[in-house]
């Protein structure tokens, strides 16, 4: 390529990489001489003015961020129409590459990347900064195994943008939190939900979702819950499993924050062994040894007077007395009490654990919890709609309750809401449509009108969910109601100098109404409308009143005869010559 030179600085040597927003460019900073990284946006994004103040502002507060798992911005600037990024240089390949090549990575390789991202996260959040389009293609890997995020601070201009580019969502709909999705308000759990589709995909290979289009995939990231990654691969630990299910709730504020993250990585890292420190047990979790119970025995069997095979009829063996009987009955008595004794708890121990509080956990990790503490835990199922499936609601013993170990800790786990059938509301007054709705244990939540040729207003039109779906109690249902038919305006008649009824025919017929009738004085016809209100052709609602002027009768005869009067006699007066003048005059 011919080499360009960015502000007198930036050599561009060879390009490297391209995506949906920029070109990447290997580069030389000829001030510093170092090896650099350089992005040019693409050409449809210089035209666009508010994504460029954006871009700027957000490539700038990213550039404030310091830590060894994200790479490091250098510089932001501007050449012609050229805008470019500075950023640190790391030779190597994607995470994308990565798992193409490997089909998948081991779960102690996907835990340590996961928890390098988490890392960065969590430093990025801390500076309130979101990234927004998490994704293996923006995970660098380093030689060392290591991984780095790249592109803090772009995608959050390019996601805050409301425009699309070339036909297409702005983003990777495959790695979409639901409120992404749904175009809602974006949060630093979004990152969270996107770093547990990474991990999933570094786990199995596969993507959690997939369809045909973005929408069908956007869809079901709202609406679906993808197979578990134990269901794909066996060997991989209930505690890991836990950590992806977590990472991507439905609901935002179940996800645990990115510190909250690290945190559960790091504890999962320690109950698989570590890495280097010692082999991992596929299944993470620790057996703990077992007092050998004696065989259950049936109640029918217990009591019942042992049979034996007899040598010789004629001679009593010494198995059917009873002093034997009722001593097998007492010893199978007292194994019996005893093994009920024993699998209770460990009563003879001095030993005492502090119960974990597990509850907000999702149910598999709260039982790896609980058993690490050599606790025995038993799971009660129940439905809320407050709690999402899976999802610990309380447990008894209480967290922080002393007891002695080998004791059952008693979990109740959410079903989730109770799945009923949305009620068909529609042609029901609002009131009576809320106290339907409430009833089935669901909550009203926004209300909104339309006009409809249909329903008088105040009258439900229709509910999302509609009718006859499946809801769970508790879900938010919206109403929108009916504000009647819509008024249509028409053009109005122009009846100036029409007689009155001429007028109000043609009003009427037009489908206004005629309204007040008001008398005026006018050199127009008696009778005769000489102005309206609202004139003639101004917009008007159908069936409105139009007010009208009316010329009053004679009186605009009477004035002008009197007037003329009255001067003809002024003329006469001054004609006619007084007696005693003409007598002076002679």
């Amino acid at each position: 390529m011919n080499q360009r030179v960015l502000d007198n600085r930036y050599e561009l040597q060879e390009l490297i990489g391209g995506g949906g927003m920029a070109d990447v460019y290997k580069a030389r900073d000829i001030l510093l001489d170092r090896i650099v990284a350089v992005k040019i946006l693409h050409e449809q994004f210089k035209r666009d003015t508010e994504f460029i103040q954006k871009f700027h502002r957000e490539a700038q507060a990213a550039a404030k961020l310091s830590h060894p798992n994200i790479v490091n911005i250098y510089d932001v600037g501007v050449m012609g129409d050229d805008h470019y990024i500075v950023m640190e240089y790391v030779p190597g390949s994607t995470l994308k590459d990565r798992i193409k090549q490997e089909g998948h990575l081991s779960v102690e390789d996907a835990l340590r990347v996961a928890k390098d991202i988490a890392s960065a996260l969590a430093h990025a959040h801390a500076n309130n900064l979101v990234h927004c389009d998490i994704k293996p293609h923006n995970i660098l890997m380093m030689p060392d195994g290591s991984a780095k995020v790249a592109d803090f601070g772009i995608a959050r201009a390019v996601t805050e943008s409301t425009m699309t580019y070339t036909g297409n969502v702005v983003g990777s709909v495959h790695y979409f939190s639901p409120e992404q999705a749904k175009g809602t308000m974006i949060t630093p759990r979004s990152d969270v939900y996107a770093l547990g589709v990474v991990l999933y995909e570094m786990l199995t290979g596969q993507l959690p979702f997939t369809g045909e289009t973005p929408v069908s995939i956007a869809m079901k990231h709202l609406q679906e819950q993808p197979r578990s990654v134990r269901q794909l691969d066996e060997s991989i630990p209930p505690v890991v499993e836990a950590i992806v299910a977590r990472a991507m709730q439905k609901d935002a504020n179940m996800r645990p924050s990115s510190s909250e993250l690290v945190q559960d990585i790091a504890q999962a890292q320690q109950m698989i062994g570590g890495f280097g420190t010692g082999t991992v047990d596929p299944y993470a979790t620790q057996i703990l040894p077992r007092i050998k119970e004696s065989m259950p025995v049936s109640r029918s069997d217990r009591y019942a007077q042992p049979v034996y095979e007899e040598e010789e009829p004629a001679e009593k063996s010494v198995f059917k007395s009873k002093k034997f009987v009722a001593g097998l009955v007492l010893v199978l008595m007292m194994g019996f009490f005893v093994g009920a004794f024993l699998s209770f708890g460990k009563f003879w121990s001095t030993a005492e654990v502090e119960v974990p509080d597990v509850t907000g956990k999702q149910m598999t990790l709260a039982k790896q919890i609980l058993e690490d503490k050599r606790l025995r835990v038993k799971i009660d199922e129940e439905f809320s709609a407050d709690v999402p499936a899976g999802m610990v609601i309380s447990q008894d013993p209480e967290g922080g309750a002393k007891v002695k170990e080998e004791r059952t800790i008693t979990i109740k786990v959410s079903k989730g809401g109770e799945n009923i059938e949305m009620p068909d509301v529609r042609g029901l007054k609002q009131a009576d449509a809320i106290a339907k709705i409430e009833k089935m244990g669901l909550k009203v939540g926004r209300i909104s009108e339309r006009t409809s040729d249909e329903e008088e207003a105040g009258v439900v039109i229709a509910s999302d969910p509609r009718a006859g779906t499946r809801v769970t109690k508790g879900e938010t249902v919206d109403l929108v109601i009916s504000k009647g038919k819509k008024e249509k305006k028409a053009s109005v008649p122009d009846v100036t100098g029409l007689p009155l009824e001429a007028a109000r025919k043609t009003l009427t017929s037009a489908g206004f109404k005629v309204g007040s009738v008001e008398k005026k004085a006018s050199r127009q016809a008696a009778g005769t409308v000489i102005s309206q209100s609202p004139s003639g052709g101004a917009e008007a609602l159908s069936g409105e009143s139009i007010h009208l002027v009316v010329a009053e009768v004679g009186k605009a005869d009477e004035d002008k005869t009197d007037n003329t009067t009255k001067k003809d006699s002024g003329k006469q007066e001054t004609a006619a010559p007084k007696p005693n003048e003409t007598t002076k005059s002679r």
